[in-house]
């Protein structure tokens, strides 16, 4: 069970590289703007301009809608294998997003909105999804782990940076800020165009590797988050999954991910509407919890190794969990945006411990070759963030905004409780 399996990277060979850019290619900007455009403007800027003229219900719809898109992911990975068309699919799929994004912004019809978030987002990870491919088929194994890594640093910037941006915004000319999408894609399609060069040799087995994403959760199109997707000959096989810890684990994550969904997907209004925090601030708080997240990955790593995946999951859900009660509970009172975000922010940094230790669970308690587990698991997330936006607007039409923070705390509060009831082999636990 100690034995690496053949198609893990091999960090501590990588590490011998005399400078970082040894690791670095041209075409990682397009992945910078990607961060910015999917991590950063669009989850700002798309629920704020649907609430102008819509209702919270229609937010959660568009959302929702949004986040469906994650689940055709495979469907780039085999184009690409087929035709050998990565050039033409990151190309395509930027530009696809900057059509969508400026189409979005000259609708006004609910429906409209929902198919058009779904395009555009289906552009955004039709590009992501090849940024795995572009590495795992052009270098070898002894690679992967530093040059994925870099990858996802340099999304994790592009969110912070389209965050930024957001802020500096504010809420004056929405508009503005879709213009600026746009652009960051069409230059993105550019730079993919000039760099980007198809890999001669063809795609081997999918890795297991265990580099975690490094963004806010409730974004689907991370591209290394992208690189397990959903085996179909495991549902298949899923009375071998239903009897298992995995079925358990998988629920329970079902519940925290969903009520932490609801709360992500209508972050911006629930900020304006519930604690009088203007749009700008809020992303700009936004902006600070993701670069501090970068920054807690390794040291979350650490710690899951000391008392392993299922501990480092437990406690981070609870204060999660504690975190969002407690901003519900000032949500009645004036405080000032100084606590709220500071709340807000603790939500954010937790992930970084989620998403570290959770993966690795899955993993661990898999029946299975771990990397189609983690495929389920991914496919399980988007599902909530699914769940969680469509739900959310309804809940927020029907009992409030301060109530979707309540569904939040109870979701992950739920999830939270649910760990106590999981029994892993000794690997998972210690």
């Amino acid at each position: 069970m100690s034995e690496q399996s053949p198609f893990e990277s091999t960090s501590h060979q990588s590490s011998t590289s005399p400078s970082w850019r040894a690791w670095i290619e041209p075409w990682y900007a397009v992945y910078t703007l990607l961060g910015a455009v999917s991590a950063g403007l669009l989850p700002i800027l798309i629920p704020l301009f649907v609430h102008q003229q819509g209702t919270a219900a229609e937010v959660g719809l568009v959302m929702a809608a949004l986040n469906a898109s994650g689940l055709l992911a495979p469907l780039w990975s085999w184009l690409a294998d087929r035709y050998r068309w990565h050039r033409q699919i990151i190309a395509g799929g930027m530009a696809l997003t900057a059509i969508g994004t400026t189409i979005f912004m000259f609708v006004t019809n609910a429906v409209l909105w929902a198919v058009i978030a779904l395009l555009l987002n289906l552009g955004a990870i039709a590009a992501a999804t090849i940024a795995n491919l572009l590495i795992i088929e052009r270098f070898p194994r002894t690679e992967w782990d530093e040059r994925l890594g870099w990858l996802q640093t340099a999304y994790g910037g592009g969110q912070v940076f389209g965050l930024l941006i957001t802020a500096f915004l504010g809420q004056t000319d929405l508009r503005m800020g879709f213009g600026i999408t746009a652009l960051c894609c069409l230059i993105g399609m550019g730079i993919a165009w000039r760099f980007v060069r198809t890999p001669s040799a063809a795609r081997p087995a999918i890795p297991l590797l265990r580099h975690h994403s490094k963004h806010t959760d409730g974004m689907f199109s991370s591209p290394y988050q992208l690189l397990h997707h959903l085996n179909p000959t495991l549902i298949w096989h899923r009375n071998g999954i239903l009897t298992t810890p995995l079925s358990v684990w998988l629920g329970v994550w079902l519940l925290a991910a969903s009520g932490a969904g609801a709360f992500f997907a209508l972050y911006p209004i629930v900020m304006q509407q519930v604690f009088s925090i203007a749009p700008s601030v809020a992303a700009g708080g936004f902006a600070v919890a993701a670069a501090l997240g970068l920054l807690l990955y390794a040291p979350a790593g650490d710690l899951m190794h000391r008392i392993g995946p299922l501990a480092v999951v437990r406690y981070a859900l609870i204060v999660r969990a504690g975190a969002c009660a407690l901003l519900w509970l000032i949500g009645n009172v004036s405080v000032g945006f100084v606590p709220v975000i500071t709340i807000f922010i603790i939500i954010v940094l937790s992930w970084s411990f989620i998403s570290v230790s959770a993966t690795d669970l899955t993993a661990l308690l898999s029946p299975v070759e771990g990397g189609e587990s983690i495929g389920l698991f991914n496919a399980i997330s988007a599902l909530a963030n699914i769940i969680g936006a469509s739900l959310g607007g309804w809940i927020a039409v029907q009992f409030g905004y301060p109530a979707v923070i309540a569904w939040a705390a109870l979701g992950v509060a739920c999830g939270a409780a649910g760990t106590y009831i999981l029994r892993p082999p000794p690997q998972a636990a210690s």
